[in-house]
């Protein structure tokens, strides 16, 4: 996202948001956000009619990944962007806890699958006939001189 989108959506205007960034760099590595090239902000004003603003903008935009998006939570005291972090803390919770559920779900069905591998078989064995069946080398496409 932009940091103009990420100001919209914390409640903030970009200059603040960016000025926050550029007090907390150390937080905010290249996988978390990086700075467009004016090549890129003008391939993505010509793409993308809500970038129109950014056309004349005498600043690049500053494109923030997920992560980056999170940390700017934590850096932004507005009340927006504290209830972002928390819904982002409460969301990876329930993510480890759906994790943990599947996890008992994967047990029932290897000991399915145990139980009836015998009935099944057949089916197990084409199947894994189907994921080892090694590809056939194919012909080169195109002119061939005689050697």
């Amino acid at each position: 996202m932009l940091d103009k989108n990420l100001a919209e959506l914390y409640g903030v205007k970009t200059k603040r948001l960016n000025e926050q960034v550029k007090r907390n760099k150390n937080r905010f590595p290249e996988d978390f956000m990086f700075q467009l090239t004016k090549e890129e902000r003008d391939e993505l004003v010509a793409n993308c009619d809500r970038f129109k603003t950014l056309k004349h903008s005498s600043s690049l935009p500053y494109a923030f990944t997920e992560y980056g998006a999170l940390m700017l939570a934590n850096v932004i005291k507005s009340s927006t962007a504290i209830e972002m972090s928390i819904a982002v803390v409460r969301a990876f919770a329930k993510l480890r806890e759906m994790l943990a559920s599947h996890a008992d779900l994967k047990k029932k069905i290897e000991v399915m699958e145990a139980k009836y591998d015998q009935q099944f078989k057949l089916v197990f064995d084409a199947i894994k006939q189907l994921i080892i069946q090694e590809e056939k080398p194919k012909e080169k496409i195109g002119f061939r001189t005689k050697s």
